[in-house]
């Protein structure tokens, strides 16, 4: 059996730590410049287009890096400080690289302008553009950097898994599928869904990373010219990836976390390694659903996407929540802010998940693709799903069982928090339903003036709900910082 010493257990919690508070910087920020979209969009102030898609970009490129590096940082504290040994170096050198990225990407758009959108589409940052070749390849760098930062981790973590448990198979829970032998290991559930997160995510950083040098390619040789159908599906294939071992990757802390506050085992059986090994393939394929406006796509690619998306959307998701029924069903658990972070959020991984589906019925997305409905999905299973569920670690970190259960103000600002974000992104599913367009600066131009009304009606009731789950996420800070501040205290008073 595997002992992790408790200074090893002690490193590895200061990076996290150093993780969680990096996390709590940054991803107000980062809102505030959601919150300066949607007031320009609703008329309140005027950024000018130039500006609007500089912030848009940041913030799209921005959320997805910061909400994934911290799933993956979860990760690496849950599976190094219970299922195997990691080298706290590995740790820092991932944190330290995607620091260097993110402060070059905040550099290359705030300062430089750079502005194609998160999705960068081939030929945008090349043909056309309003902001400097070093901003661009200051872009391309940073984030080329951040997935160095990111293939390290994963290979590294995978690598020190595959050795604790014998080799890939096991890692993927195989030997479940077979007659097991007596007193064979038990593979923790966590263990198996970072597997099946990660692995998908070594073949989209490495897409991504070619597509990134191609783009410095061009960059550094404008007569190079690549075919835009290729490189929108290396884009996608990376982004949709991204996005959703996010999510899986979360989900991963639900099962290992859930347990201790229901005082039940969630074990691994043939029924959990069916359903997440499905999910290992759906998570290749389901990004078809993107490029159906694409109509050079070849068409066997169109319905590859519509099966796919819609059998992703059942076995891990349905599998996960029928568990965390079982896990709650007459356990006498105790709601604190954790727990309740937990169930919350699978609750928005399934009502996204849900609304992403709608949209990749093929005659559906041919009216909602390129409406608010798009950003009103992904904010709901990344803000009202992926970041309940890291916010429920963090307070994991800061309080004990106890004083999770006893902290009103946490619970209070809590609250607040998802019942602004539900709020909020009603604003984009009801933009979405009345045909407001996605990524406008704003709505002036459009000719038909209901939907210009409706626009900016939306955008400026959405700005107040920003509002009110910022005051809703401070509060939850307040009640962390206080716990983590007595945890110093006390721990410097012993080391005295």
């Amino acid at each position: 059996m595997l002992q992790i010493s408790p200074v090893e257990i002690k490193r590895q919690r200061k990076l996290v730590i150093i993780w969680s508070i990096t996390f709590m910087v940054v991803f107000p920020l980062l809102i505030i410049l959601g919150l300066l979209m949607r007031l320009n969009q609703g008329e309140d102030i005027n950024l000018g287009a130039d500006t609007f898609y500089t912030l848009m970009t940041l913030h799209g490129l921005g959320m997805a890096g910061l909400l994934f590096t911290f799933s993956f940082a979860g990760l690496w504290y849950l599976v190094g400080t219970r299922q195997a040994k990691l080298n706290i170096s590995v740790g820092y050198f991932v944190y330290t690289l995607v620091l260097i990225g993110v402060i070059g990407l905040a550099i290359a758009t705030l300062i430089g302008k750079f502005g194609p959108g998160w999705y960068m589409l081939y030929p945008l940052p090349f043909i056309g553009v309003n902001w400097p070749a070093w901003s661009t390849g200051l872009a391309i760098v940073s984030l080329i950097i951040m997935g160095v930062a990111w293939l390290s981790g994963i290979i590294h973590l995978v690598s020190a898994m595959s050795k604790e448990f014998g080799g890939f198979s096991n890692l993927m829970g195989w030997q479940y599928l077979r007659k097991r032998k007596e007193g064979e290991r038990d593979l923790p559930p966590i263990v198996m869904i970072t597997t099946i997160s990660l692995v998908p995510g070594l073949c989209a950083f490495l897409i991504g990373a070619a597509m990134l040098f191609m783009y410095l390619m061009q960059l550094l040789e404008p007569a190079l010219h690549f075919n835009p159908l290729l490189m929108k599906n290396m884009v996608m294939f990376f982004g949709h990836t991204l996005v959703n071992i996010t999510l899986y990757c979360c989900v991963g802390w639900v099962y290992a976390l859930l347990p201790e506050y229901t005082g039940r085992e969630w074990k691994t059986d043939k029924v959990l390694v069916y359903s997440w090994n499905a999910t290992f393939i759906f998570i290749l394929f389901a990004y078809f659903h993107h490029l159906y406006m694409d109509f050079a796509q070849p068409s066997a690619f169109q319905y590859i996407g519509q099966i796919v998306s819609y059998s992703s959307a059942i076995p891990a998701t349905a599998i996960t929540m029928f568990g965390v029924i079982s896990q709650i069903y007459h356990s006498k658990i105790k709601w604190g802010v954790i727990p309740v972070c937990f169930l919350i959020g699978v609750a928005g991984w399934a009502i996204g998940g849900f609304s992403a589906v709608v949209d990749s019925t093929i005659a559906v997305n041919s009216v909602l693709h390129n409406t608010l409905w798009v950003p009103a999905h992904f904010h709901t299973y990344m803000l009202g799903g992926v970041v309940l569920f890291i916010l429920g670690l963090i307070f994991y970190l800061s309080h004990t069982k106890e004083e999770q259960e006893k902290d009103k103000t946490a619970k209070f600002g809590f609250w607040l928090f998802v019942i602004s974000i539900h709020c909020f992104i009603g604003m984009f599913y009801s933009g979405g339903l009345n045909s407001i367009p996605r990524r406008y600066a704003d709505y002036k131009g459009i000719p038909i003036v209901s939907v210009h009304h409706t626009g900016a009606l939306l955008a400026e009731i959405a700005a107040l709900f920003i509002i009110l789950l910022l005051i809703g996420l401070f509060i939850m800070y307040f009640a962390i910082i206080i716990k983590l501040s007595k945890q110093k205290n006390a721990s410097l008073i012993k080391s005295v």
